[in-house]
């Protein structure tokens, strides 16, 4: 049966590879941006994750559309690097609000519709960086970390009603993103990587894919590595 899908950040990078590879599958997929809409096919809804206003008035509008949604990737997220003593409180708190509470916020409202329906799936994007560490990156790695921690507590306290919550860690990913940072840096990125390149973004959707999958029915609280190796040992 189609299911309802929600991806946050869904417009571009990893999250548009998962709606791709959900609409695939004939679920019905709805994804939020901030300013750039999706692509032609897709049920955009314009939300800021900082909000819980605007998270529920789009959880609202794709409930409208589709029904309750029943499988929710957290993706959305952001970047604000800089060296720790140079790094301004703001820029630290800002980086942990979009990429950590906001999956507290949209996890707690799709988490409403999940038990009534007694199932459900939440899967939250995070990084390498969450347990390898990165210099530069103290705002992004501790937002990215603390999704392991925060889904690991719903996991446990969600799961009696069928609803699994499960974590994916990706390495470099080539987006348009990455491809900003120059030649240089993604050859460092890349010779650091044991499979010696980076992912795609269809790589990780697949992952995502799976863990929504019927297959992955008894799997919660994991932490899935898609990264070539380069955090093994984390």
């Amino acid at each position: 049966m189609s299911r309802v899908v929600l991806i946050t950040g869904g417009s571009r990078g990893i999250g548009l590879a998962c709606a791709q590879r959900f609409a695939a599958l004939g679920d019905r997929v709805a994804v939020t941006y901030n300013s750039s809409p999706p692509p032609e096919g897709f049920f955009g809804v314009q939300c800021d994750v900082t909000s819980m206003e605007s998270v529920d008035a789009a959880f609202a509008a794709v409930e409208a559309e589709f029904g309750p949604v029943e499988i929710l990737v957290s993706n959305a997220g952001i970047t604000h690097d800089g060296l720790l003593l140079r790094m301004k409180e703001a820029d630290f708190t800002s980086v942990v609000d979009a990429n950590l509470t906001a999956a507290f916020r949209v996890t707690k409202r799709a988490s409403q519709g999940m038990l009534r329906a007694r199932r459900g799936r939440i899967i939250l994007m995070s990084s390498v960086v969450a347990l390898l560490g990165s210099g530069g990156q103290t705002n992004y790695a501790a937002s990215k970390a603390g999704l392991v921690g925060f889904a690991r507590s719903v996991a446990r306290e969600l799961g009696s009603r069928g609803i699994t919550c499960n974590v994916v860690a990706p390495g470099p990913v080539a987006t348009d993103m990455t491809a900003a940072l120059g030649e240089a840096r993604l050859a460092e990125l890349t010779a650091a990587v044991p499979l010696g390149r980076m992912a795609s973004a269809d790589e990780i959707a697949g992952v995502v894919a799976f863990l929504a999958s019927d297959d992955a029915a008894y799997i919660t609280g994991a932490v899935v590595p898609v990264d070539g190796g380069l955090g093994m040992g984390h």
